[in-house]
């Protein structure tokens, strides 16, 4: 891989957090135990991630012309991610995420807001980062036919693409093809490929085009296959979760850095499970995702076979 940075191209959303003792049932109405406004968004989530890591990270996305969109823009510049392609959308409201948390999971309502008027010519005015770009890191938060001139860019300037195919949904087999790696879910795997097993899924998503699938398994950890190669698995990490919420946008984050520093697939996948343990270990998606440093004192190996219940890296956000 060539030396350069890390282009993100997706979503910004500020995530309104609702903390309370469990969801509410059909037609319930309960009380909460707290709310915040935090910086979220899955593009600009992976950002951070990899900004904290040391990677030079652009951000190619939109906003509105709102308080929140310069609450994002702000966040982002304090975070070390470069916004000279952040793009503000006139008369239009930065996406927000409706996210409640309880002790057990989460689960998010996304309004896309600007994140849905970002268009194939706002990306085309971007290639010159694309020739410069080491990766691309890409996910659907944003319209499939912006990710699709995303992914056809890198693909002319033969940058390989990371994308993080969340949330799940049917998608062109242009963009399929022109992925380097996917990382899915366990759930978003199964929508992809109607398969429920996970070698048989994963075979199927290799056949539709990328070169490596890296499948996040929540507390059963992470396995990942090269097109012709035997599929792998890594056991997950055991810490105390406090916030789910940006775990799967901290292990893109932590391959993609890995990756730009010239780390194997293996090394980069088990960097990614380190990354994304530390942030469940913290709230907030942003707020959490862990420096170099920290992820580099992380225990070196995995806990073995039936140890106890471990971060959900990639199960969430």
């Amino acid at each position: 891989m060539k030396p350069g940075p890390i282009l993100v191209v997706g979503s910004l959303n500020m995530d309104i957090v609702t903390r309370a003792p469990k969801f509410p049932l059909r037609g319930e109405t309960i009380l909460g135990e707290e709310v915040r406004f935090v910086p979220g968004g899955k593009g600009a989530n992976q950002a951070v991630a990899a900004a904290r890591l040391g990677a030079d990270a652009v951000m190619l996305g939109a906003v509105g012309d709102d308080r929140f969109g310069e609450e994002l823009t702000a966040s982002l510049e304090g975070s070390g991610v470069r916004t000279s392609r952040l793009l503000v959308k006139p008369g239009t409201a930065t996406g927000i995420a409706s996210i409640t948390l309880t002790p057990f999971d989460n689960n998010i309502v996304v309004v896309p807001g600007a994140n849905g008027r970002l268009a194939p010519r706002d990306i085309e005015a971007a290639k010159d980062e694309f020739a410069a770009a080491a990766v691309v890191l890409l996910q659907l938060e944003i319209p499939l036919d912006a990710a699709v001139r995303a992914s056809e860019l890198a693909r002319e300037q033969g940058v390989p693409v990371v994308l993080n195919p969340a949330p799940a949904r049917e998608l062109p087999p242009e963009l399929l093809a022109g992925a380097t790696y996917m990382t899915p879910n366990r759930t978003e795997l199964a929508a992809l490929t109607g398969e429920e097993e996970l070698e048989p899924a994963v075979d199927k998503l290799l056949a539709m085009g990328p070169e490596y699938a890296i499948v996040t398994l929540g507390s059963e950890g992470a396995a990942w296959k090269r097109r012709g190669e035997p599929l792998r698995r890594a056991e997950a990490y055991r810490v105390p979760v406090v916030d789910t919420t940006g775990a799967g946008d901290a292990f893109n984050g932590g391959l993609a850095s890995a990756l730009v520093r010239g780390l194997s697939v293996e090394e980069s996948v088990r960097f990614a499970m380190k990354t994304a343990a530390l942030a469940v270990t913290r709230f907030g998606a942003q707020a959490g995702m862990p420096a170099f440093e920290e992820v580099e004192r992380f225990p070196r190996e995995a806990p073995k076979a039936g140890a106890a219940n471990a971060a959900r890296e990639g199960e969430e956000a």
